[in-house]
């Protein structure tokens, strides 16, 4: 045939020519002999065809019109029947066919000659070959002409020779092809010429075929033909058919359908002919495959034999029915009902083995044409009251598989050991392969085993292509024997492509449909919803026909699956289905898919509460499929799986362990595959895929890590799981797909991620419920999984964030350790990933979600368990470290965080929330709202009143002061930013007509600043630890010191009255009722000190600071306090604490308390350290004077100029300014308070105890009296204009009563000096400086004044007499420390009392009287009241004492001072004789002069010559002082006492012996020198001439005679003695008063030598010269001594010894 191309080219066209005259040569040649007609026939042919050539110019056209003759000749030659002719001929006629130079006419006489040449069956194969060529080379022939040269086919078909049947056979399906072919290309030639409507068909009619073209109507016949044919008819037109079989019927049936589908579908005619003839014939012939029952046999009830099925022919029926079901449904629809209904009979288990493997292929064609199956859905499964086919399509497969694994009854069981794929049919069924035996199960080849049941898997076709191997076997008459596992095999194919198909085909409509959704919505965005809810009710209607049949396939197949790619098929295939029904939110089958999946993962039979409720009720679901039941299978697993792992069942009681095989980790990966990429789809449905994970993850041993991450945990952890090596290196791929499936949360929708966050929740609970109770490791899978989801969800936080924390505080608070420490390493971690997330817009500008963000970490504060709140703080301290720039408004919270500490925690959490707080406090005061600070002077203020760990409550004091550092520094910025909000929140309050609520309200937002953190030291202060209040207390005061410049004046009122008089009172409160009970220890092995080791001792040293504290603020701010309304008030509150204090029996505190008086009345500049010098030093009292008197006077403080707290005044427009120079502010009021206060202070302190001696009393300390006493100077100062006499008596009362308190003998010796030295103690200084200041007030001060003279006198004057007798302090028994000089002290048990060494200060005492008497002498008062007198009074008392004095040197003073003070009054007292105010001084002089002259007391024995000689001058002094001051002054003074002077002289001059001295003493013992002095005073005074009555005269002159007789008689007395004794010498004190008499006389005659004779009494001379005699008569005396006195006193005789002058001389001269 390649020639046609070419047949018209010229050259061609000469080679026909030249080939038709030689075929015609060689024709004549042939036929020469036997047949001459044809010879010549062909010889004129030869002259024919030469003429045309020369004739025409179209040659070929030519030989068409004269074909008939051209081809005459070789149709003559064939009817020879000579073979050889014949062949000739009939190429030569195909030569002609193949250049189409045959006409119409000429074709119909060539075939009539074919049809006679194959009757008589000659050239067989030439005949079929000449019909082809010229059927296929032109298209002349038609109608009868045409359907004979088919019949002639037909009827070669059906000769006995093979390779003819064979050859005619596909000839005929050619010539079939090309009936039809030429019809297609008829109407591809008409078409767009005339489209007339074809004409309505009437009935049956076969010759209704009039409207149809020529080739159309050919093939109408030929078709028509065909189907009579099939059903056995006889045919229309093929006429002279002889013989016919259905089989090649049927094929040529199906091949015009299958190829030719067109020409049914666009004429009507041949769909009439396919409704008509083709479907009643399929239908009839199937007849016997439906009837028949295998395993039957005709019984005598059924007369009637049936009609077996037979295999040729029900195959090709199938094939053809396939081909109406591919090409023409949509005419067929009823038919192909009927079809698919029978196809689906089919598979029934009693039919043959082979028609049920046909059948599946079958069904496996229409499986992989989703388009097809959608259409089966829309016309039958939608429409009411018609058959679901397209469900009972799926539901035969599903029942056909599980048929397969159920054997019939009848079949031979398993026992036999063979596995029977196929079951043993009744006729044809040979089981096959007893050879596979037992064995088969261990066979590696893929197959699948249920119960025992065994049955191979083959490769059956490509996916997606139904490659039919039955189907296809057209040569076999028997049907086949099916091999084992074929059937399943191709069911398994069908099951999956049709379920591949279907999603694909679903998914893909799906996917187009949002996309012209989306379109649609950019297009018009409002857009009114889609009017087409077809294709989704399709949809699902398909998967609601079909998915339970599917699944109880695909579950059972699973189960029974021992292949890897076959279980992954399995697995894609319900993923996939699981996956669309989501999409199209079908609930209930895909959770039916997800439970199947998930319970595959798990062990078998392994009791999941959440899958087992979920599959209750698919389990009692039975679908009846045409009368049989499918069962919904469950998992037998005695499958022969691979076990990869051995773990514990994660359930609340422990059951032993449970396996885990390869398969299982297979599902479980589809699981994850599944909730990874089409999690939007799962919905409620993340419930079982979760939890199904959980536990694979618990038997698999995974653990949580960092950021949820599940790694796989140590052997250790859990002792009963076994990993194969197998799955150890699948573990991190599972680990990783985990984290993958959560990260990939981020892309599900919203809706999506909240089912996905309410399943781990839910799981969460569960796995909690079981952790209760046991301390069993619980399951943190949710939990790791929560955290997650968590983090890589941070962009839309919001929306899981409430269900998320919610759910893992309730975990925090959970009793099992593991589960509650995990709750808080998530909810900590999303936290901080929260806060470092890149929000958009930024959490600096979202307050609400920052503050959502920081809520859970405040709610952690609620839990009790420790090792959650440390997780809680180690997250706020990575938080601050992190993100501590950029909090914000969240600072309340985080403090709020910090500050929840509580004593009942234990010290770590504190110290490590502590640590926190120094964060903050170092590095973040500046960056948070001004609003906060507040808070963290709370949260520190909480830190420093816990009591776990001392040293965190003094760090955090240390804070405190560093706070306020931070507010002194940046005062001007946080007062802007606090008057901000305080306008703010004022406003709000305005509007909900409230006030504002804030701690000391009307003070301005920046001093409540202050003041919160003053109030919370304040609080501090009081803390039951006594190092804690210290520091509070010394922080308090620093802070107020150094910073309360900057509060506003009317906030002082509150510092003043709210927090420090409250702290005061707390103080003094706790003070006076603490425990006096011993501490041992503190704690541990601290040692107590002894002033400290009660707590009475320890609030002490708290009063102390505090009340210091407060005083030093009194006293620096005074002036700024002043100007405050109720200072007056607030002055006396500090004095009533001051007093209080004072009075507290503790010497620490009593004595500080004067130290804060000292402070306030400003006598002691503050020192700002706290350790100040030693006490007493720091009392210095004069150059404190010195201090008061420069200083800037009262309340003058030294005013900060720093800018700041000027800027400040500025702001709220107050001048912090002095008062100008000069004007003070009259604070009279104040001092004089002050003094009340010392006064009672003073009174109540020095009163002595009124108890009896044995009472235990407490006694002031010395350090404190000195203090009380030296506040008086200065406070004088204040008071001195006001100063009455009684208040000096006030004064005295407290001053003689100070000094009359004892000391304790254990301190006596750190007070009293050494007892060698006679020195004041520092409290007698103090009392005479009192009294200087005094004095030297009254001496500068006003006349008034100076009537307080007398009263110091007299004070002076009663301490003077403590040198003879110390004062008496109540009845307490005291230890006088005598004379010091001699007896040094014993130290006495502690308890007794020591008085202190009045002496010296008695003396001191005296020195200051003299000395003030001195200046004071002629004062009015002074001389009114008597002073002098008292004085002497005074001083009479030692002087009387002498000797018995305590110490010596006190009458020595006494004297010395009454010299001196006698060398001032005596005048004053002459001039004031006439006044008479002296007149009671003289008498108690005299008694003064006696008492002293001529003591009592005797001198100590151990005094030595020289001392005697000593106090003898004294002696001497003071009658020098009568000779010179009283005598001479005689007429001034009154007589009585210059008498009593007189006799004092006289008894002095004639000293009688004393009897104590020894005999070598004697002459310096008997005071010879006193008693010359007094006789030479005597005799002065009796021949002074100055005499100025005759009464003193006579007085002397008695005197004198009384002196001369004494003189006399002891003389005599002497004689006597001396001449009685014989030669024994007398006593020594007679021999010393004879040399005493005999001195005098010595003394008298010297005196009269002196005196003028005028003033000599004659008396006087005749006693003197009567002494002579005597004397003379004691020249006697043996004893040396007494001789030489004798001679001293005989010698002045000689100046008398003259001769008498006369009168008149004696008066001359």
């Amino acid at each position: 045939m390649s020639v046609k191309m070419s047949t018209s080219s010229p050259e061609a066209v000469k080679k026909l020519l030249e080939n038709m005259q030689a075929d015609l040569r060689s024709l004549s040649m042939e036929c020469k002999k036997k047949f001459p007609p044809v010879k010549e026939a062909a010889e004129s042919g030869i002259v024919k065809i030469k003429t045309i050539a020369a004739r025409n110019t179209d040659i070929l056209a030519a030989l068409k019109e004269n074909s008939s003759e051209v081809v005459q000749p070789f149709l003559m030659g064939c009817g020879t029947k000579e073979p050889k002719i014949t062949q000739l001929c009939l190429a030569a006629i195909q030569r002609l066919m193949s250049h189409e130079v045959v006409s119409e006419a000429a074709a119909g006489n060539i075939i009539n000659m074919l049809w006679q040449l194959m009757e008589n069956g000659l050239e067989e194969l030439k005949l079929l070959q000449t019909v082809l060529v010229l059927l296929t080379t032109n298209t002349i022939v038609h109608d009868e002409v045409l359907s004979k040269a088919i019949v002639l086919c037909f009827r070669l078909h059906f000769t006995k020779d093979n390779i003819t049947n064979n050859t005619a056979a596909a000839t005929v399906r050619q010539v079939v092809t090309v009936v039809f072919e030429r019809m297609v290309a008829e109407d591809d030639k008409f078409k767009g010429l005339m489209d007339e409507p074809p004409a309505v068909l009437g009935n049956s009619n076969r010759r209704s075929v009039s409207t149809l073209r020529p080739s159309a109507k050919d093939a109408y016949m030929l078709f028509q033909d065909l189907c009579q044919l099939v059903n056995a008819d006889a045919p229309y037109w093929l006429v002279g058919m002889t013989e016919m079989t259905r089989t090649f019927g049927l094929e040529l049936l199906e091949s015009v359908l299958n190829d030719f589908p067109e020409v049914f579908l666009q004429h009507q005619e041949f769909s009439f002919l396919l409704k008509e003839r083709v479907c009643p014939l399929v239908i009839k012939l199937f007849s016997p495959n439906i009837k028949f029952r295998q395993g039957s046999c005709s019984s005598a009830a059924s007369p009637v034999p049936v009609e077996k099925p037979y295999f040729p022919i029900c195959m090709r029926l199938l094939r053809v029915v396939s081909v109406l079901i591919k090409h023409f449904y949509s005419l067929l629809v009823t038919e192909c009902e009927i079809f698919l209904s029978l196809l689906v009979k089919f598979l029934d288990g009693e039919k043959p083995q082979w028609l049920r493997a046909v059948a599946v292929e079958s069904v496996h064609r229409l499986c992989v044409q989703p388009h097809l199956l959608r259409s089966f859905c829309q016309s039958y499964d939608m429409k009411q009251h018609s058959t679901k086919v397209f469900r009972d399509i799926v539901n035969a497969l599903g029942s056909f598989i599980q048929s397969l694994f159920i054997l019939p009854s009848t079949g031979n069981t398993s026992s036999t050991g063979t596995p029977p794929g196929v079951s043993a049919s009744g006729s044809q069924g040979s089981a096959q392969g007893p050879g596979a035996g037992a064995g088969a199960g261990l066979n590696t080849q893929a197959a699948f085993e249920y119960r025992g049941t065994w049955i191979p898997l083959m490769t059956v076709s490509v996916q997606g292509s139904a490659k039919a191997t039955y189907l296809e076997m057209l040569d076999k008459v028997e049907p086949p024997s099916i091999p084992e596992g074929y059937a399943m095999s191709v069911a398994f194919s069908a099951l999956l492509d049709l379920v591949r198909g279907i999603t694909m085909m679903i998914e893909r409509e799906l996917a187009q449909q949002e996309q012209e959704e989306a379109m649609r919505e950019e297009a018009e965005p409002v857009s009114s919803p889609p009017q087409e809810p077809m294709a989704h009710e399709v949809w699902e209607e398909m998967v609601n026909a079909c998915w339970c049949g599917l699944l109880a396939a695909l579950s059972l197949l699973l189960d029974a699956s021992t292949d890897e790619a076959a279980t992954e098929n399995i697995l894609k295939a319900e993923l996939c289905v699981a996956s669309l029904c989501g999409r199209l939110g079908l609930v209930t089958p895909r959770d039916a898919f997800i439970t199947a999946i998930c319970k595959a993962s798990l062990p078998p039979h392994y009791a999941l509460t959440i899958l087992s409720s979920n599959t209750t009720n698919l389990a009692n679901k039975v679908y009846s499929i045409q009368g049989q039941s499918v069962q919904m299978v469950s998992p037998s697993s005695e499958s022969h799986q691979q076990v990869v792992a051995v773990g514990q069942p994660l359930t609340a009681q422990p059951q032993g362990t449970v396996v885990l095989t390869a398969k299982n980790i297979q599902c479980m990966r589809t699981l994850l595959n599944l909730a990874h990429c089409h999690g939007v789809y799962l919905g409620t449905s993340w419930q079982l895929v979760l939890a199904t994970l959980q536990h694979l993850v618990w038997i698999l041993g995974l653990k949580p890590a960092v950021g949820g991450v599940l790694k796989p945990g140590r052997a250790v952890e859990g002792p009963s799981t076994v990993l194969t090596t197998a799955v150890m290196t699948d573990l991190p791929v599972i680990s990783n797909i985990l984290s993958r499936l959560f990260e990939s949360s981020q892309y599900l929708d919203d809706v999506s991620l909240h089912h996905l966050i309410n399943a781990l929740c839910s799981l969460s609970m569960e796995a909690m419920e079981m952790a209760y109770g046991n301390n069993k490791e619980p399951s943190l899978f949710a939990v790791a999984k929560l955290l997650e989801t968590g983090l890589v969800n941070m962009d839309r936080i919001e929306i899981l964030w409430r269900p998320l924390t919610a759910h893992l505080l309730e975990v925090c608070q959970h009793p099992n350790t593991r589960m509650r420490e995990w709750g808080a390493e998530a909810i900590t971690s999303l936290i901080k990933a929260g806060l470092s997330y890149k929000h958009e817009p930024p959490l600096s500008q979202n307050q609400r979600l920052q503050l959502l963000l920081l809520n859970p970490l405040k709610e952690l504060s609620n839990v009790l368990h420790a090792d959650i709140r440390q997780k809680q703080l180690e997250c706020v301290l990575q938080i601050l470290q992190n993100q501590g720039d950029s909090l914000g408004p969240g600072w309340p919270l985080v403090l709020g965080v910090i500050g929840a500490i509580r004593n009942d925690q234990g010290e770590s959490l504190i110290r490590t929330a502590f640590q926190c707080l120094q964060l903050v406090v170092t590095d973040f005061l500046p960056t948070m709202p001004c609003m906060c600070l507040q808070i963290v002077v709370d949260v520190a203020g909480s830190f420093g009143l816990q009591n776990q760990e001392l040293n965190i409550s003094l760090t955090s004091i240390g804070l405190l002061w560093n706070i306020s550092d931070y507010f002194f520094q940046r005062g001007e910025a946080i007062t802007e930013e606090l008057e901000k909000e305080e306008a703010v929140l004022l406003k709000q309050a305005q509007d909900k007509g409230e006030p504002l609520n804030r701690p000391f309200h009307p003070a301005p937002p920046f001093d409540c600043l202050w003041l919160c953190l003053y109030a919370k030291l304040g609080e501090l202060c009081v803390d039951p630890r006594p190092a804690v209040r210290k520091s509070a207390g010394q922080t308090m005061f620093s802070t107020i010191a150094a910073h309360g410049t900057l509060l506003q004046p009317p906030t002082w009122n509150i510092v003043v009255w709210k927090v420090l008089f409250h702290l005061l009172n707390c103080v003094r409160k706790s003070s006076t009722t603490a425990d006096k009970e011993k501490i041992e220890s503190g704690g541990g092995n601290i040692l107590i000190h002894h002033s400290r080791d009660t707590a009475e001792k320890q609030w002490a040293e708290t009063w102390v600071l505090t009340l210091a504290g407060v005083a030093r603020i009194f006293n620096t701010r005074r002036y700024l306090l002043q100007q405050l309304g109720d200072f007056f008030k607030a002055w006396e509150v500090l004095l009533d604490h001051i007093q209080s204090a004072a009075l507290s029996k503790n010497n620490e505190v009593s004595l500080a308390a004067l130290k804060s008086f000292q402070e306030i009345l400003q006598l002691v500049t503050p020192i700002k350290d706290t350790d100040k010098p030693d006490a007493l030093a720091a009392m210095d009292v004069p150059s404190v004077l010195m201090e008061s008197l420069q200083g800037s006077g009262p309340g003058r403080p030294l005013i900060r100029s720093d800018s700041l707290a000027e800027r400040l005044a500025q702001r709220y427009g107050v001048q912090p300014s002095l008062p100008p120079p000069g004007e003070e502010i009259d604070d009279s009021a104040l001092w004089w308070s002050a003094w009340n206060t010392w006064y009672r202070v003073g009174t109540e302190c020095t009163r002595p105890p009124s108890g009896g001696p044995d009472k235990l009393v407490f006694v002031p300390s010395q350090p404190f009296l000195t203090a009380l006493i030296q506040i008086f100077p200065a406070l004088y100062q204040h008071i001195a204009g006001g100063f009455s006499m009684e208040d000096l008596k006030k004064l005295g009362v407290i001053l003689y009563g100070a000094v009359s308190v004892p000391i304790s003998s254990d301190s006596s010796p750190f007070i009293l000096p050494s007892y060698t030295e006679a020195v004041l103690t520092s409290l007698q200084e103090a009392v005479l400086t009192a009294l200087d200041v005094l004095q030297k007030a009254i001496c500068v001060g006003p006349e008034n004044l100076q009537v307080m003279y007398p009263a110091i006198f007299e004070q002076l004057l009663l301490f003077v007499e403590f040198s003879c007798k110390p004062p008496q302090y109540g009845k307490m028994e005291t230890k006088h420390v005598a004379n010091a000089k001699y007896n040094q002290i014993q130290l006495f048990a502690p308890a007794e009392w020591v008085a202190l060494n009045y002496v010296p200060f008695a003396e001191r005492s005296l020195e200051v009287l003299v000395d003030l008497y001195h200046k004071t002498a002629c004062h009015k008062a002074v001389i009114t009241e008597k002073v002098l007198q008292n004085i002497i009074k005074t001083v009479r008392i030692p002087l009387g004492l002498k000797y018995a004095c305590p110490a010596e040197s006190t009458w020595k003073l006494a004297v010395s001072s009454l010299l001196k003070v006698l060398s001032i009054g005596l005048p004053v007292a002459r001039q004031q004789a006439s006044s008479g105010k002296f007149d009671t001084m003289w008498p108690e002089l005299a008694n003064a002069f006696e008492d002293f002259l001529f003591t009592k007391s005797t001198p100590p024995d151990n005094l030595s010559i020289q001392e005697f000689q000593r106090n003898e001058a004294i002696d001497v002094e003071v009658v020098q002082l009568i000779s010179t001051e009283i005598l001479p002054f005689a007429n001034f003074i009154p007589k009585e006492f210059v008498g009593r002077i007189m006799s004092m002289l006289n008894r002095g001059s004639i000293h009688s012996q004393s009897s104590s001295f020894t005999e070598a003493e004697m002459d310096i013992r008997m005071r010879e020198e006193f008693s010359k002095v007094c006789f030479e005073t005597l005799l002065q005074f009796s021949f002074s001439n100055k005499v100025s009555t005759p009464q003193e005269g006579y007085i002397s002159r008695m005197a004198l005679s009384v002196l001369l007789q004494r003189a006399q008689d002891v003389l005599r007395r002497f004689v006597e003695d001396e001449r009685l004794s014989g030669r024994c010498p007398l006593p020594r004190q007679q021999v010393t008063e004879i040399i005493f008499v005999l001195k005098a006389i010595s003394t008298l005659m010297d005196s009269l030598k002196k005196t003028q004779p005028e003033n000599v009494d004659g008396n006087v001379w005749a006693q003197v010269i009567a002494l002579y005699p005597t004397l003379v008569e004691c020249i006697t005396c043996s004893s040396p001594e007494v001789s030489s006195a004798l001679r001293d006193a005989l010698g002045p005789f000689k100046d008398f010894m003259q001769p008498p002058v006369s009168k008149v001389q004696n008066g001359e001269s």
